[in-house]
């Protein structure tokens, strides 16, 4: 192999994806994954703590939509996936291309230090130092919970969705008053769970923004298979043509106690759920607005209503968070991270990240797309342009992509894949092939071994 010796950091489906797209360009690496196992997210109850799945946890991605375009998942497979089997698929994609030999397991990155000259001094938690030419951060953006802050105090349980394993773990919830609060995915399938009669609870859901429902399946077929945008038109004019699809599908969140929206569709996260919408109408969930003060055991929401509860479940997202940098260095105040087509900081050639999207409608492809960008870019086959037209297209991406959403933590790194994968292999590849041409690929250390 050829090109500067790269490390990357995580094992999970970033990383796993970078390794592959590196080995096909010939460009040497090695993964430092901090856990015994491949998978993180999807590595249910991973030892590392940075798995946010939970024992019932079914990806709301239809198959069809996951698969790799080189590895396709499983015919066999449900249209919707349990987390077992999305494990079970990246294994195979491991096995297949060989992933693990690369990979040093139990070897959690410590500090990660860019040394003057260019070139990264990595430091593990045995203390060992390495050295490479360039780094690669694919250690995930769902493993570090974020809370919200109330006024007050809960003198009952509180636990953060990440932490939920099922109605036994961590907590025992039967016969229990519980709160969720949230409206997100997980708040949802959380939600449907522990109202199951069986169970005796009482759930009440808790949403400062409510949320547009859809429903996982369309005249039985998957809905995503169904929808995708098109690179060749305006997004404004997709978004605003679809803006009545939830209503049409399932009804508005009015008619099912939800609380009024405070955006239109697709200007925050919808929430994918067949269930919650036959839960609320059943009275097994029952819906309130936002928080306004916690007093001991009772919650005083802002429309003038209180209930005790025993426990509260924050399904309230997570932070961007690197603690191998310098805060100094490198930092995602409120979740902001600006990176030229989300992987490259103008100015640092030899750092590149990759997974840090929320990509609509999945992660999984997105992240292949840009594995294949990050390989080119170190293989010498893509440069991207100076770095002060490298701030002006961030500037417009986050406009066309981020723009329209709510200004909101969990909506500075959302992306359509459709359009952003068509934009990286129409026009960003063959625009830094001729740049290569031009002007040589960029300069990195180990580029001439």
């Amino acid at each position: 192999m050829t090109g500067p010796r790269t490390c990357v950091i995580g094992a999970g489906l970033s990383g796993l994806c970078a390794g592959k797209m590196l080995s096909d360009y010939g460009v040497p690496y090695e993964c430092f994954e901090s856990s015994d196992r491949i998978g993180g997210n999807w590595a249910f109850g991973n030892p590392n703590g940075r798995s946010s799945a939970y024992r019932s946890l079914h990806i709301d991605t239809s198959k069809h939509r996951l698969s790799f375009k080189d590895f396709p998942m499983p015919e066999h497979f449900p249209d919707f996936p349990h987390h077992s089997q999305i494990k079970e698929y990246l294994e195979r994609y491991a096995e297949a291309f060989g992933l693990k030999d690369n990979i040093r397991f139990d070897t959690a990155v410590e500090h990660a230090h860019r040394l003057p000259a260019g070139g990264w001094e990595i430091t593990t938690r045995d203390g060992a130092v390495h050295r490479f030419d360039v780094l690669v951060v694919a250690n995930g953006h769902h493993w570090d919970p974020r809370f919200p802050s109330f006024p007050g105090e809960f003198t009952g349980e509180s636990m953060h969705s990440h932490d939920y394993v099922d109605p036994e773990t961590p907590l025992r919830l039967s016969g229990q008053r519980v709160l969720i609060v949230g409206i997100g995915n997980s708040a949802a399938d959380i939600a449907v769970e522990l109202s199951q009669r069986f169970l005796d609870n009482t759930v009440v859901l808790s949403t400062r923004s409510s949320a547009w429902i859809v429903p996982k399946y369309i005249m039985g077929i998957p809905a995503d298979r169904l929808f995708a945008t098109s690179p060749y038109l305006p997004l404004s004019w997709q978004r605003r043509l679809a803006r009545k699809s939830p209503v049409l599908l399932t009804g508005r969140p009015e008619r099912f106690g939800l609380p009024t929206p405070n955006h239109h569709f697709l200007e925050a996260h919808p929430t994918q759920s067949q269930e919650l919408p036959l839960r609320l109408g059943s009275g097994d969930v029952t819906a309130k607005p936002d928080i306004r003060r916690l007093d001991g055991m009772r919650v005083h929401f802002t429309d003038g209503t209180s209930a005790d509860f025993d426990v509260i479940v924050y399904a309230t997202g997570y932070n961007i968070s690197f603690p191998f940098f310098d805060p100094d260095f490198l930092s995602a105040p409120d979740n902001r991270l600006p990176l030229y087509k989300r992987m490259f900081k103008p100015g640092l050639d030899d750092l590149a990240f990759v997974g840090f999207a929320q990509a609509t409608p999945t992660l999984f492809p997105f992240v292949e797309c840009q594995a294949r960008l990050l390989a080119a870019y170190l293989a010498g086959t893509y440069r991207p342009p100076e770095e002060g037209d490298m701030w002006r297209v961030i500037a417009r991406d986050e406009k066309r992509f981020v723009g329209h959403f709510a200004d909101r933590p969990r909506h500075t790194q959302q992306v359509d894949y459709f359009v952003y994968e068509h934009d990286i292999r129409a026009r960003e590849l063959p625009a830094g092939w001729r740049r290569v041409r031009e002007h040589g690929p960029v300069p990195l250390a180990g580029r001439a071994r």
